[in-house]
C-alpha cells in the first residue's frame, strides 16, 4: 500500500511515531512535512501571526509547495493528514487528484475554544477528508457539524518501538532514578506548577522536565527540582522506567481526559498516577493497574503509600503494562483499525 504521509518528520513527534509505524507494518511511505512550505514564516512574530489567524494566509503557500514537491505521477492509497492546520480545502483538492483517500488525524482539541483559532483552516477543510479521527467522543459530533463525511474515536497512542525500553533489564542512568517524575511542559493557567509545588511542601521530591517552568510564579519553589528541558528518545523512556512515580496531568483547555502520556508512562514499565477521569478509569483498573487523584492532596497521599510499598508499587506498573497491551491502543494497532474503516487490505 502506497501512503503519503503529511505532518512532521522530528524524530521524537508522535507523527514521525504514526509513519515509522505505517512502514513497520509494510506500506510504502512518502512522509512530507508541511511546514517546509513556510519554513522561517513559522517562527518569531511571523509564526505567531499566522497561529492566531489560522494560517489562513499560508494556503497559496502550500498549495505551490505541494505543486513543487508531490510527483504528479505518482498515485496513492491513502493521504494521512497528522495535525492538518496548514491543509486547506483547496490542498486537500489538489491532493486528492493522487491520492484515492484522505484521513485527518489530529490529537489536539480542533473544535474547542482554546484554539479555535489555530485551527481555521483545519475547521472549513473537514468536509475534504474521507474520515476524520478525534480522540474525544464528544469531538466526534462537532467534525460531523462542520460536514465530515465520517468520524473515528481512536485513543491517542504509543509507540511499539519508540516507547519500550530498548533493554529492560539495562541499567537506568542514575540522573533518571527519581522517587517521582512529571516531564511535560508548564501551561499557563492549567495548575501543573501549583500540583509540582504541593508536593514539594509535602516533603516529596518530584524531578520534573520540560520548557516553560521559570515563567511559573512559584519558580523559587520548583528550581531546585527542576531537571531541564523537554526529553525525547531514550532520554524520555528511561526518565519513565526509572521513576518510581510518573505524575500524569491533562490540559483543562485542550478538554483532556487522557493524554498520550497516558499510553506511554505504562509502555516505558513506569506506574502512571494520573488524574482520575472516566477515560483513564475505562483504560485503567484503579488502584491495581495505574493509580489516580483529583486533588493535590490525594496525589499527594497517593504518592506517600506507594513511595512507603515498593512491592504495591512493582504491581502496579506490571500490571499497568500489561493492561496497556491488552488495551491494544500502539501505533500500528491505531492505524489497522483506520485501514478497517476504510476497508483498505
Amino acid at each position: 500500500m502506497r501512503v503519503l504521509y503529511l505532518g512532521d518528520q522530528d524524530a521524537g513527534s508522535t507523527s514521525r511515531h504514526r509513519a515509522d509505524a505505517l512502514r513497520r507494518m509494510g506500506c510504502q511511505v512518502e512522509h512530507l512535512d508541511p511546514h517546509d512550505a513556510l519554513g522561517q514564516s513559522l517562527h518569531g512574530w511571523r509564526g505567531a501571526f499566522h497561529y492566531r489567524t489560522g494560517y489562513l494566509l499560508t494556503h497559496r503557500a502550500v498549495l505551490s509547495w505541494l505543486d513543487r514537491t508531490l510527483d504528479a505521477s505518482q498515485r496513492y492509497d491513502l493521504c494521512w493528514v497528522d495535525s492538518g492546520e496548514l491543509i486547506s480545502a483547496s490542498a486537500l483538492r489538489r491532493i486528492k487528484l493522487q491520492c484515492a483517500q484522505v484521513v485527518l488525524f489530529n490529537h489536539d482539541d480542533p473544535t474547542g475554544t482554546r484554539d479555535w483559532l489555530r485551527f481555521i483552516t483545519l475547521r472549513a477543510a473537514v468536509p475534504q477528508y474521507d474520515l476524520c479521527l478525534a480522540v474525544r467522543d464528544f469531538n466526534l459530533p462537532e467534525f460531523k457539524a462542520l460536514g465530515a463525511r465520517d468520524v473515528m474515536h481512536v485513543w491517542r497512542g504509543f509507540d511499539e518501538v519508540a516507547h519500550r525500553p530498548i533493554d529492560p533489564l539495562s541499567a537506568v542512568n542514575p540522573v533518571y532514578r527519581n522517587e517521582i517524575v512529571f516531564i511535560g511542559r508548564c501551561m499557563d493557567g492549567e495548575g501543573r506548577d501549583l500540583l509540582m509545588q504541593a508536593l514539594i511542601k509535602r516533603g516529596l521530591k518530584p524531578a520534573i522536565w520540560g520548557d516553560n517552568w521559570q515563567r511559573s510564579p512559584v519558580w523559587a519553589d520548583l528550581k531546585p527540582y527542576w531537571r531541564g528541558g523537554s526529553l525525547s528518545g531514550q532520554d524520555y523512556v528511561d526518565a519513565m522506567r526509572g521513576a518510581q512515580i510518573c505524575i500524569g496531568m491533562l490540559s483543562k483547555g485542550n478538554r483532556d481526559l487522557h493524554t498520550t502520556r497516558t499510553m506511554e508512562i505504562p509502555a516505558a514499565g513506569g506506574l502512571l498516577c494520573a488524574e482520575r477521569t472516566t477515560e483513564h478509569q475505562q483504560l485503567y483498573r484503579e488502584g491495581e493497574e495505574a493509580v489516580f487523584w483529583s486533588s493535590h492532596d490525594e496525589c499527594a497521599r497517593q504518592c506517600e503509600a506507594l513511595l512507603a510499598d515498593p512491592a504495591l508499587t512493582q504491581r502496579i506498573r506490571a500490571a499497568g503494562q500489561a493492561r496497556l497491551l491488552l488495551n491494544r491502543v500502539g501505533n500500528e494497532d491505531i492505524c489497522k483499525a483506520v485501514f478497517q474503516r476504510l476497508k483498505l487490505s
